[in-house]
Formats: structure tokens, C-alpha cells, sequence
């Protein structure tokens, strides 16, 4: 990888990108489980990109923008107004219109992305959480994100020089207890394979309309909630030979740690088992 524009990046390295689904709401008044409300997600899921040429995709993810920005019959869409703050913006699957996604999904298609995701049933949270109150220890909801995020880079930080861009979660953006996450996954590496590494890694906390790769792993993210949540498989089988390994926590009819998924083990909405909530 060689340098980029905006100073991000001036020298090879491995770059990753990484962003959420979901979120990590539980409880509403009283410690009543809102998962499963209207609006409250049942699942929570981090994903990481690994692109062979973030540079290209980076500029025809823009010239895509600019192009539909400007494409009349998209016009008097609400998401494209400025002052909407969404499509017009930048590409956010959620957000964005039907003909839009399509576009989105056509360039992906087209590009070597490899991406890894981590998932987390929140009825499993919602009885991890009162266990934990039950025995007076505190529950916290970063806990569970940067969990996810130290099993996703266990294998992935002993090779060269990497820099991870992280979207922002809320106002803060914990760049201290990501790179503290980090440093774990690289020592349970050590732990279990014996390879050390004092490969410099750096934290990026930034937002998709700043870095326009985190674009890239919101829409894989939201193809794989699309499937998980509501069962439709369409988005994911259309992006599917660039899902490498997909670890569903929570699943764990034939393994203690989990389901894992890959080209071992293809993922299908026949094998999942089905969400509570």
C-alpha cells in the first residue's frame, strides 16, 4: 500500500477499516429489555475491511457521490437534500434510497474487499448483563465492543506496519481503550502461536464522510443486520465472496466460543439460528 491523499497515510502499511451495527442498548426505565422494540436492534455486530486498493475505491466512491448528487431523477429524494445531513453527505446504507444502495453495491461488488464481523445476540447481553448486576459486578457496554474488536485483529496485527480507522461511537471516540484493545488481541497472538511482533500500529478515530472506506464496511455491515434481523439474504449473497470470516458469538448449538463462518462454512440464512428479541 502506498501513499494516499489528505496526509492519512504516507507510507506502506495494512490498512483496516472498522465500524458498527446495531447498537448496544439493552434496558430502558426500571431495567425493562428493550430488545425487540420498535428501533432497538437484536443484534450487535464490528466489522473490519482490509481493501487491496483503498486509493481507487476511495475515488470512485466520490465520483459515484458527486455523480448521483447531481442525477435528476434523484433530485427531490429527502436523504440527497443538504440540509438532511444523510446521502447528500456521504453513502450510509440505512439512510440511503433504494436506487442509491443499488449503485453502492455494484461498485463494491466490483472491488477485492475482504471483511471480517463479529456478532453479538443481545438477549445473550441482556442475561450476561443482569447476571452481572446479580452478583454486584458492574456490566459495561464497551466491554462487550472492544471484545469483539481484540477477537477480530488476533491474526491480523503481526505482519507489517498497521493503521486502523475506527467510526467514532457517540461523542467520544476512546482511541485509548481501542489501542488498549488492540494491544490484547496482539498478545493473546503471541500467547497462542509463539510469533511476536513489534509492528507500530496506530488508532484513527474518525467518521464515514471524512474517511469515505468506513462507507464501505457500513454497507457490508448492514447486508449482514438485513440478513441476520429480518432474514433477507439478497444484499449479503450479492456481496458474499467478500465475507472471509463472520463469528457469531452467541450461536453455540455445536461449539462452546461459537459459529464461525467462511468458505469452510458458508454462511446461509438456512444455518443461522434465528434471533430473539
Amino acid at each position: 500500500m502506498h501513499s494516499r491523499r489528505d496526509n492519512i497515510v504516507t507510507e506502506p502499511v495494512s490498512l483496516y477499516f472498522v465500524d458498527e451495527a446495531g447498537d448496544l442498548t439493552l434496558f430502558g426505565r426500571r431495567g425493562k429489555n428493550l430488545v425487540g422494540t420498535e428501533g432497538v436492534s437484536k443484534c450487535f455486530m464490528v466489522g473490519m475491511a482490509h481493501m487491496i486498493d483503498p486509493v481507487k475505491l476511495r475515488e470512485e466512491l466520490q465520483l459515484l457521490h458527486r455523480e448521483l448528487l447531481h442525477d435528476p431523477y434523484l433530485k427531490d429524494v429527502p436523504s440527497m437534500q443538504a440540509g438532511k445531513r444523510k446521502t447528500a453527505r456521504c453513502f450510509h446504507a440505512k439512510d440511503d434510497c433504494p436506487e442509491v444502495r443499488m449503485e453502492v453495491f455494484k461498485l463494491l461488488a466490483g472491488h477485492d474487499i475482504k471483511v471480517q464481523v463479529g456478532i453479538r445476540r443481545k438477549a445473550s447481553l441482556v442475561r450476561e448483563a443482569r447476571a452481572a448486576l446479580r452478583a454486584g459486578r458492574d456490566w459495561n457496554p464497551n466491554t462487550v465492543y472492544d471484545n469483539v474488536v481484540k477477537t477480530l485483529f488476533k491474526r491480523s496485527l503481526h505482519k507489517a506496519k498497521t493503521v486502523i480507522y475506527f467510526a467514532r461511537r457517540g461523542k467520544s471516540d476512546r482511541a485509548r481503550a481501542l489501542r488498549e484493545a488492540i494491544e490484547r488481541a496482539r498478545e493473546n497472538f503471541q500467547r497462542d502461536t509463539g510469533i511476536s511482533s513489534d509492528k507500530p500500529i496506530r488508532i484513527v478515530p474518525s467518521v464515514p464522510s471524512e474517511v469515505a472506506e468506513l462507507q464501505v464496511i457500513d454497507y457490508f455491515l448492514w447486508a449482514l443486520q438485513r440478513l441476520y434481523e429480518r432474514g433477507e439474504d439478497r444484499y449479503f449473497e450479492f456481496l458474499r465472496p467478500h465475507y472471509r470470516l463472520t463469528m457469531d458469538f452467541d450461536d453455540k448449538r455445536n461449539k462452546s466460543y461459537g459459529e464461525c463462518y467462511s468458505d469452510q462454512n458458508p454462511l446461509t440464512r438456512e444455518k443461522i439460528q434465528p434471533v430473539a428479541g
